[in-house]
């Protein structure tokens, strides 16, 4: 066994209070920011209505298959039950058990879209939250999508506890997915409860901490509100041991109150081991697991006890990070008293206020009428109105302190990664991060009336959504929708008519292919031009080479001794970057290649901005000409489940696309088979197994990775792409 490593919770009372407003409704303590998080059909937003209920927060259970969801309020996520934009909304809850038992805390959730489609939804939400819980389908335990949602937990530093769901269903097993989350995952996942029975006879839960177990009864409690408490059963109490101590031994490795008292054989209290589990989860190498069935109403209240035991409150994450106006690194650490610093990271256009901008209050208080300092634009905007969203319903406040999550009414300037701040914090907040678009197509109005609503709907829809890009081809003036899948682009064109009475027609869609190199070469670029008086001057010298995959686009300036000067380094950078928007295969963008700077020339009088962005320009053309590049392509990672007497068909079609093969297995009577297919060759493949397997086969869809183009094909892609409509 490792030694206790040192997780460092915010316990001071002193502090505490101090960090505190007077005025606070809810002191910081007893506050939860959490997301629900997970692969699509797994029942986040089904696991969200119960929170809500058992909360108190609403009196009538939605459900996602009667469109009467609180959560899915939009037209569209109601039509499809599927969720597209992430919903914030607040309850509070009394937990059962624990240091916090009896006193009530308030929960802030965002439910956020399970389909890959609309992850930026995702990255968003983990970006602002101090906390998640992962939902898993226990029948088909870690999806595609579980895995992409895992990993952008980790990248944003968020604890989370996970909820195996659907327990009831046909061919459920918990201990498995747990195993597959240490599998698939990496995560060291243990369970804090295990169910009393599965499937069908999925009865109850057993609390390994408090050693009790939770009993449900359909007929005499339908809506689950009462579960019968007990001793653990007989034929369960051999298991419940044994993991309670597999519990106790991975949690001895985050607090050394309990590494002792387990090494020695001395008896731990259930507090103890709370405060453990505690520790351990924010540290963000331990993940406690909780059986449960969203839809049969059974588990969610022992879900909201472990999100009020084991996740953060805003005090106990570090500081969040950021820079001053000289790039220097600084921190907004939590406390209502100090001066403002928050983060924009959703806008919204609502019906009846107008924009809507939602924001995460890191440090210090904003209130209505309040002028806040946007950095990225050095211009100050006043607050109108500040409400806090139920998710379409608004409550009107006056004030929200820090670790908050409200909307802002009033502000304009502000794009999604905003820091908004008082005018005295010399603070930009680090951003959240979006993939790029792996989709694109054209889209006409159909009219002029349409015409100038479109040119609205557009700003409106990219302002609100990061990966949305919009374009205008050069060479045909058509309008260019560059996406994350055919789906959103269909969302997105259904909201222009629903949402603006926009009507359009669309194009084919495009694959977003990418460029980059693949050895060493070196370029030169002039830019000279003399028309009788000051004439133009500038002169690079670069280097291009391979970088490392998924690194982008990276300009080193390695002048010494002045060759280039200091002021025209910067135009140049920007002419190197502007040549790697079109690369010289196919005009499309280029990653992952390092650029630097390396020599070149000036002239007192002649030499420019403008001279040594061209110079950049022409610079990175031939050394990329060099360079032996080639065209990528964006392949997707492709999760098939079938009935078995489907499976030749379908792997056959899958090879058809010039799909490869990686793994199959078979879990509850079906066939799932993993592979990785080229985007190009998908456009309608969900429709295409329906109708291969009777409608019994499903598949999802998430980007993989990018690879080089077959020969066979590059010729075609470049000739069909001389207009490169999916440049992005």
């Amino acid at each position: 066994m490792s030694a206790a490593i040192d997780i460092k919770i915010v316990t001071d009372k002193a502090h505490v209070s101090s960090v505190n407003s007077p005025n606070r409704p809810f002191p910081l303590e007893w506050t939860r920011n959490i997301g629900i998080a997970a692969h699509i059909d797994a029942g986040k937003t089904t696991t969200t209505e119960r929170i809500l209920f058992y909360s108190g927060a609403v009196h009538k259970m939605g459900e996602v298959h009667e469109g009467s969801t609180v959560t899915d309020w939009m037209e569209q996520e109601r039509e499809r039950g599927i969720t597209i934009t992430a919903a914030a909304i607040s309850c509070a809850w009394n937990a059962s058990c624990g240091p916090w038992k009896g006193i009530k805390q308030r929960i802030n959730i965002i439910d956020t879209p399970g389909h890959v489609d609309f992850t930026a939804e995702v990255e968003r939400s983990l970006r602002v939250l101090d906390g998640a819980v992962a939902v898993f389908c226990a029948v088909a335990g870690v999806q595609p999508q579980s895995e992409t949602v895992w990993r952008q937990a980790n990248k944003y530093r968020v604890p989370r506890v996970a909820f195996i769901n659907k327990m009831d269903r046909t061919g459920a097993d918990f201990f498995r997915a747990v195993q597959e989350m240490r599998d698939k995952l990496k995560a060291n996942a243990h369970p804090l409860f295990i169910p009393i029975g599965k499937e069908e006879n999925f009865t109850g839960l057993i609390d390994l901490v408090q050693r009790i177990a939770y009993i449900f009864d359909e007929t005499t409690d339908p809506l689950g509100l009462n579960p019968i408490t007990s001793e653990i059963p007989e034929a369960y109490s051999t298991q419940a041991q044994e993991y309670r101590d597999k519990l106790i031994e991975a949690v001895s490795d985050f607090d050394d109150v309990i590494a002792e008292k387990y090494l020695s054989g001395e008896e731990i209290t259930n507090d103890e081991l709370m405060l453990g589990i505690r520790k351990a989860t924010i540290s963000l190498q331990f993940t406690g697991v909780i059986p449960g069935s969203a839809f049969k109403k059974k588990g969610v209240q022992r879900l909201l006890d472990c999100v009020v035991n084991y996740l953060p409150n805003p005090i106990d994450v570090p500081p969040m990070k950021g820079q001053d106006s000289d790039g220097k690194e600084v921190y907004a650490t939590v406390d209502d008293k100090s001066k403002l610093a928050g983060l924009a990271f959703k806008l919204w256009s609502d019906p009846f206020v107008g924009k809507l901008v939602f924001f995460r209050v890191y440090t210090g208080t904003v209130a209505k009428g309040m002028s806040l300092y946007n950095p990225r634009t050095r211009r100050t905007e006043r607050v109108s109105r500040l409400v806090l969203m139920r998710a379409i319903e608004r409550e009107e406040i006056d004030v929200a302190y820090a670790g908050d999550i409200c909307a802002l009414v009033g502000v304009k300037d502000v794009i999604t990664g905003d820091t908004l701040s008082h005018e005295d914090n010399d603070i930009r907040l680090e951003p959240p991060s979006f993939p790029d678009p792996v989709i694109a197509m054209s889209i006409e109005p159909n009219s002029k009336a349409d015409q100038e609503k479109m040119g609205t709907a557009l700003q409106r829809l990219v302002a609100e959504d990061p990966t949305l890009r919009v374009s205008t081809d050069p060479d045909t003036g058509q309008i260019i929708l560059a996406g994350m899948g055919e789906l959103h682009l269909e969302i997105i064109r259904d909201r222009m008519k629903r949402e603006f009475k926009v009507e359009a027609t669309s194009g084919k869609p495009q694959i977003a292919y990418r460029e980059t190199v693949t050895v060493p070469a070196d370029g030169e670029g002039k830019f000279i031009r003399q028309s009788g008086g000051k004439g133009q001057y500038g002169h690079v010298v670069v280097k291009i080479e391979p970088n490392e995959k998924g690194k982008g686009v990276e300009v080193v300036n390695e002048i010494v001794g002045g060759s280039i000067p200091k002021e025209f380094i910067k135009p140049a950078t920007e002419g190197i970057l502007e040549g790697a928007n079109n690369g010289v295969v196919a005009g499309y963008p280029v990653v992952d290649a390092i650029i630097r700077i390396v020599d070149g020339s000036f002239h007192e009088v002649d030499s420019s901005e403008l001279a040594f962005k061209m110079a950049g320009i022409f610079g990175f053309k031939e050394a990329m000409k060099k360079a032996k590049p080639i065209l990528l392509e964006p392949i997707m990672a492709v999760e098939l489940t079938t009935p078995e007497e489907y499976q030749g068909d379908l792997m056959g079609d899958i090879n058809r696309r010039r799909g490869t093969i990686q793994g199959m297995e078979n879990k509850a009577g079906a066939c799932i088979v993993t592979a990785a297919v080229p985007l190009e060759t998908l456009f309608g493949y969900v429709t295409d197994i329906r109708s291969l397997s009777k409608g019994r086969a499903s598949a999802s869809i998430t980007p993989s990775h990018f690879e080089q183009v077959p020969n066979n094909l590059l010729t075609k892609i470049v000739e069909s792409s001389s207009k490169a409509p999916a440049r992005t």
